[in-house]
């Protein structure tokens, strides 16, 4: 992938359309493309990513979904022999039942099926509001996804971002100064607050992919400026503590960025106090029609960024890898899949969580479903015992640690 092309990842607002019920009514949002921006295959995966969201009324509740898609030199060393233990799982869509995880329990099932092992983690995305109508409707924390994702014995991974729907780069009143100024303190406090009453572990990824320029809380963009995001980090953390949200694992999460062209990393990183966990973001596109991009190894995607966040930014810090995938256009995908599973436990030590992106968005092959190979592929990778399956249904309260 070429880091130097822009990246506009806005995720399409309902990752197609969720139906948890016959009584659901779809509040859609669409995504909006950035003119000068529609070239760039990462635009449609930031669509694809974009946060959407539905409301379902269940008897006398409204129940709101948020959704979404799209987190070289030396080469790590490690002695597979001694691989360490990974969470393991994925971001799973609307494609297997016509519902996305963690709202329709049996995706994971069936995706568990292609796997042919049970998740240890789960994906999924919220926004702070939809601004659709006015006034905007803010989203409370979402229990039930939650609940549902830890009865299965799974760790729920919440992608939390801090804009609207509809969804698009230019959002004034979603700016950085915004939450730095405090104009969603309250806001934040009560869902903190909730965050806690809930009690069960949970990572939480806030804003990631920073170090790009397609998310409305990158800087440089949105009116957004130099030091805001730190600060707007900083600011959501203290918050959290100050209510004794303890149960939150925060995971700092840029893309992948092999040639060195996007943010600085070390200027975006909030601080070892203020991150449990580091992530990255990244895609083989291959030369799929809908966003050519050229076929690139998990290597040469992976390894320089990988090197900089665990020898430089965060070297005390485990990593997950929030989202990954490829397409089968312009190589094997199956092979891929195979070298990427192999590579992660043997070669890059740091990272102890991975998260499939099994969705497909706006012409994207993605899942892992796409072809026989590729799930094969991905089933035998997965076996590796040091992908851990479900047992984490009763995590001792604190920060998430690396499984043992």
């Amino acid at each position: 992938m070429s880091p130097a092309s822009p990246l506009r990842l806005a995720r399409l607002c309902a990752l197609l359309a969720l139906v948890l019920s016959a009584s659901c009514a779809v509040a859609q949002a669409h995504s909006h493309k950035r003119e000068g921006h529609r070239s760039d295959p990462r635009v449609g995966l930031a669509s694809a990513r974009a946060v959407g969201a539905i409301r379902c009324a269940s008897g006398s509740r409204l129940k709101r979904v948020a959704v979404r898609k799209r987190c070289n030199k030396s080469a790590p060393t490690a002695n597979a022999a001694a691989a360490l233990p990974i969470y393991w799982g994925a971001t799973i869509g609307p494609q297997l039942t016509g519902t996305q995880a963690p709202w329709d329990m049996s995706a994971v099932s069936k995706f568990e099926g292609l796997g042919q092992k049970p998740v240890s983690t789960i994906n999924f995305f919220q926004p702070f509001a939809n601004c659709a109508s006015s006034p905007c409707s803010f989203y409370r924390f979402p229990t039930t996804p939650m609940e549902n994702i830890r009865s299965h014995g799974s760790i729920p991974f919440l992608s939390w971002a801090s804009e609207s729907i509809p969804s698009h780069l230019d959002q004034p009143e979603f700016q950085l100064s915004d939450v730095v100024g405090g104009t969603y303190d309250t806001f934040l406090r009560s869902f903190a607050e909730e965050a806690k009453a809930w009690g069960h572990p949970f990572f939480l990824r806030f804003d990631w992919e920073m170090n790009g320029n397609w998310f409305p809380w990158s800087e440089g963009v949105n009116g957004n400026q130099p030091g805001q995001f730190v600060a707007a980090w900083r600011h959501v953390h203290d918050i959290f503590a100050a209510v004794g949200a303890g149960n939150v694992t925060w995971v700092w999460c840029p893309y992948v960025d092999p040639g060195d062209r996007m943010a600085s990393l070390t200027s975006l990183y909030p601080g070892d106090e203020y991150v449990d966990w580091t992530g990255l973001d990244g895609y083989n596109w291959g030369t799929n029609p809908s966003s050519p991009r050229g076929w690139h190894t998990f290597g040469e995607l992976f390894r320089n960024t990988y090197r900089q966040v665990s020898e430089s930014v965060a070297p005390t810090k485990p990593m997950i890898l929030s989202e990954f995938g490829s397409s089968e256009y312009g190589g094997s995908k199956s092979e891929w899949i195979s070298e990427a599973l192999a590579q992660i436990p043997a070669e890059y030590p740091k990272i102890r969580g991975a998260l499939w992106f099994d969705t497909s968005v706006e012409g994207m092959d993605w899942p892992i479903e796409t072809s026989a190979g590729s799930t094969g592929a991905f089933a035998a990778g997965i076996r590796n015992p040091a992908y851990l399956p479900n047992a984490f249904a009763e995590l001792p309260p604190g920060p998430i640690q690396p499984g043992a």
